[in-house]
């Protein structure tokens, strides 16, 4: 475990190793769980809490080997616990612990999430990858969602096609949809959220070091609830040698989230 000071670190702290530890946190209460990040952030603050906060995540290299140990960003695994191709992933998301964080192309005010394409569905003005495994995720396990270009584009009133399916619409669906349907949260280069809104919409929980309410608001698509709103906590001095030293030498990280 890691000491839980951070005096100081939010001067020295990029806005990336801020993104990573409030990714970490997302991931901190899960306990023994399947931590599925898609993107190099996202495995960041993955690893980032399997060697702090929540030892207990089973991670993978996200083709198909499950790991022992917790290597660097994009390096070879030297220990390897368990092998899971891709058919086998299909049985944790409809049976298994697990939580996942996927990007967004849009997200909406309810926590609907789009990754399908963009404008009308008969004839989008842009082709994106597909509904892929959006709607699966969000209807059997945990989700969470990174973002690392905050702006009105991306955090709209509503998105063009849902492919990862909020609460609202999953309990509108009914109980196979809602039963486990679970937005945890989205976390973008700016703040962080959840969907505990009034009539489960976006909640804003805190704002990065450096970033405004105000700034936050202006990149947002849609009115947000939001008040006396705390700042994103700054990653420790533990956590900015892990960062830093063992998991990300390289600062693939600030190529995503730029200082």
């Amino acid at each position: 475990m890691v000491s839980t000071s951070s005096a100081d670190n939010g001067r020295s702290a990029t806005r990336a190793e801020v993104c990573a530890a409030a990714i970490a946190d997302a991931f901190k209460d899960d306990g023994e769980i399947f931590a599925s990040p898609m993107g190099m952030l996202p495995m960041l603050g993955v690893r980032l809490a399997k060697l702090t906060s929540n030892p207990d995540l089973v991670i993978s290299d996200g083709e198909s080997l499950f790991l022992a140990g917790t290597p660097p960003l994009f390096a070879k695994a030297e220990v390897v616990e368990g092998w899971i191709p891709f058919r086998r992933v299909f049985d944790v998301v409809a049976h298994g612990k697990r939580h996942v964080m996927m990007g967004a192309t849009q997200v909406d005010r309810h926590g609907n999430q789009n990754i399908s394409a963009v404008g009308d569905f008969a004839q989008p003005t842009r082709q994106l990858l597909g509904s892929r495994g959006a709607p699966g995720n969000t209807v059997n396990n945990r989700t969470s969602y990174w973002v690392p270009k905050h702006s009105p584009r991306v955090f709209v009133e509503r998105v063009d096609i849902v492919t990862g399916v909020g609460p609202q619409l999953a309990k509108e669906a009914g109980p196979g949809a809602a039963r486990y349907n679970d937005i945890h949260r989205v976390v973008s280069n700016l703040a962080v959220f959840d969907v505990r809104g009034a009539g489960d919409t976006l909640r804003l929980l805190s704002v990065h070091p450096g970033v405004t309410l105000d700034e936050v608001r202006e990149a947002t698509g849609f009115e947000l609830e939001a008040d006396d709103v705390p700042t994103t906590r700054a990653p420790t001095t533990e956590e900015l040698v892990i960062i830093r030293e063992v998991l990300d030498p390289r600062k693939l990280r600030e190529r995503e989230v730029p200082t």
